[in-house]
């Protein structure tokens, strides 16, 4: 849809005649047009950031009339605002025009620093075009966001512009992987001036950014890191202020400026520097056990684990009071950890704080420090060669392994020595579930019974774990019972305490099926357990990769008796499939021998990341895994 400068309140034929967008047909609304403008302006004196805006939205179905509720923030502090002027909406139901009144805005206060004009469209109904405007005047020039391309529903056309001078310099990035249509940068001479000023007029960067198309942002799939390293948007950050008075200011650091400031600064150096307090608070032999020092290492560990009850809260560098917490029992992941990395230096096991993004927080920029861009704590040693990662906020967390929110690629040590620098986050490779099943079919009975392990590993290991610390064991039996197939029930359960190990989860389970009814042809799934009931991945496409965190297998083998007075008359047909560059392997097995039939089933994902280019092969694997496992039947015939 090309498009012309628009005037508000007007329509284009296009837009008049749209009914549906075919590029979507789920869609419940979507923007005709959006554009937003920045540009600089003196008023009163003062130079201002100026953002205008408008919007047209096509709601296609009832379900989409909850874009009609519109929100519009701005920031203040205690002695200087935004401000919002010039809001004006028109809801569009063919010749009918109603405009929104002014009244009919109000405002709400949503934090300290943050509050929204808010307003409702009048009269929408199914096929209505809902248009609006309004403008922004800050006076924080750091303000400059960005631009959001890619929202919550489909825009046919979405546009950004701006106006910068030159002595204003912001960083910038594109994110996401979707391309602009429109990539336009260029000159203005002596675009910005101050009136009444001798100083020179500075020259402008004048941008125009266009993308067409751009499908919703699906943030509800499932396997993914956080939303904000993929949407498609510009973000803007301030880096140098040159004032037209010749005053220099700079708001990017350095991370050379930011480990001075981390060494320097007493709420936060001075939190990891309290070897001493520690040392005296607990007990002797915790820090002077004559052992080696991974011994000590998780003796430690484990008195921080079960000295603290996690409150929730993650907490990074201010506002830290690890004492209080200490004292109290109870602290933030900041806390806890800062409490870990002071005992081990206390130990003499040499230790360092490294600040890491959760999975559901975003990826820290690489390129220079943005403090915001973290929200976690570890800790980081290194004992006998080996390099370890700590964190002691989860009860049934194994030495060395993060918890899965914290499995975000890399994060910055901080070194009250010398320098940061960047760390990988590489989990162990061992995470599975193997589960084995020996059963005998009784159908003059209409029942089978049998004995099943399950060997859970790694990561898999630590979720059952937790399962188990958090359910009673009743109700622990009856989520299993409740995810296999109809009409099995678990009749003993054990933990082979022998055979398992912080990263090893050995369970022992009898069990019993009824409903076998017995007939001419018995169809039976050997599936007892399903790893996959569905396909984790639904849409067509996805814009952004498939996370698994870690790399995981599933592995199934059972054995069933042919019952007697039956014959095997079918197996179900043997899959050998992989995924590109061997990434990935799904095999699945049957065959007889000696009246037995032996089912083997096998799916390893050998990768964490997945590309969008290769999601529909990903997709098509797990389908067929599904498929395996919901539609494979072992056929047996009265003899």
């Amino acid at each position: 849809m090309a498009q012309k400068e628009t005037e508000f309140g007007q329509l284009a034929p296009s837009e008049q005649n749209f009914k549906v967008y075919e590029k979507d047909t789920t869609a419940h609304a979507v923007y005709l047009f959006e554009k937003g403008e920045n540009y600089f302006e003196v008023r009163r004196n003062y130079v201002y950031l100026i953002t205008k805006y408008h919007a047209k939205i096509k709601i296609l179905d009832k379900q989409g009339f909850d874009e009609s509720k519109i929100a519009i923030p701005y920031y203040h502090t205690e002695d200087r605002t935004e401000k919002i002027s010039n809001i004006r909406a028109i809801t569009h139901n063919g010749i009918v025009k109603s405009s929104l009144l002014q009244e009919d805005v109000y405002e709400v206060d949503v934090n300290d620093r943050w509050s929204e004009k808010r307003f409702t469209f009048p009269n929408v109904k199914e096929g209505s075009i809902l248009e609006y405007v309004y403008e922004v005047q800050s006076p924080f020039l750091f303000n400059l966001n960005g631009w959001d391309f890619q929202g919550d529903i489909p825009k046919v056309y979405t546009e950004y512009a701006a106006k910068i001078p030159g002595n204003y310099r912001y960083n910038r990035a594109l994110i996401g992987e979707l391309t602009l249509d429109v990539n336009d940068a260029t000159i203005r001479k002596n675009c910005f001036r101050i009136p009444d000023s001798s100083v020179e007029p500075a020259d402008c960067e004048v941008l125009k950014y266009v993308m067409h198309d751009v499908p919703a942002f699906k943030a509800d799939e499932d396997y993914m890191l956080s939303e904000n390293n993929y949407r498609a948007r510009l973000e803007f950050e301030m880096s140098e202020y040159l004032g037209f008075d010749g005053r220099k200011e700079k708001f990017t650091k350095s991370w050379k400026d930011v480990d001075k400031e981390f060494r320097t600064d007493r709420d936060i150096g001075g939190q990891l520097r309290k070897k001493n307090y520690f040392e005296r608070n607990v007990p002797l032999e915790l820090l002077s056990a004559n052992e080696d020092k991974l011994t000590k290492a998780k003796r430690i560990y484990a008195f921080v684990k079960s000295h603290y009850t996690w409150n929730e809260k993650f907490g990074v560098l201010r506002d830290n009071r690890v004492k209080q917490a200490f004292d109290e029992r109870t602290g933030n992941v900041a806390e806890i950890n800062i409490t870990l990395i002071n005992l081990l230096n206390a130990a003499d096991i040499e230790t360092d704080l490294m600040m890491i993004s959760t999975r559901a927080h975003g990826l820290p920029k690489r390129s220079h420090p943005v403090m915001t861009d973290f929200n976690y704590l570890v800790a980081k040693t290194e004992i006998d060669g080996v390099i370890y990662l700590l964190d002691a906020t989860e009860k049934e967390l194994p030495f060395g392994m993060l918890p899965y929110r914290c499995l975000n690629y890399y994060g910055r040590v901080m070194d009250l020595d010398g320098d940061s620098y960047w760390y990988e986050i590489e989990p162990e490779k061992s995470h599975g579930r193997a589960i084995r099943v020996l059963m005998e079919l009784d159908f003059e009975n209409g029942k089978g019974t049998g004995e099943m392990d399950e060997i859970s590993t790694g990561y898999e290991a630590y979720f059952k774990r937790n399962q188990l610390a958090n359910l009673a064991e009743e109700d622990y039996l009856k989520k299993i019972e409740e995810s296999t197939l109809e009409d099995f029930f678990i009749r003993s359960y054990s933990l082979d305490a022998e055979s398992s190990n912080e990263l090893k989860l050995v369970e022992r389970f009898s069990f019993e099926t009824e409903n076998l009814e017995a007939k001419q042809t018995m169809y039976v799934n050997p599936f007892i357990i399903q790893f996959f009931k569905s396909n984790p991945f639904k849409t067509e496409t996805r814009n952004y990769p498939i996370d698994f965190g870690y790399v995981r297998s599933y592995k199934y083998f059972a054995n069933f008796k042919v019952p007697s007075g039956y014959r095997l008359k079918q197996l179900p047909e043997s899959i050998n499939i992989g995924l590109p560059d061997n990434s990935g392997i799904l095999r699945f097995n049957c065959i007889e021998s000696e009246g037995m039939v032996m089912v083997q089933f096998a799916l390893q994902l050998k990768s964490t990341q997945y590309t969008s280019e290769g999601y529909a092969y990903v997709k098509k694997f797990f389908e067929n895994a599904v498929a395996v496992q919901n539609q494979s039947y072992m056929v047996f015939e009265k003899e």
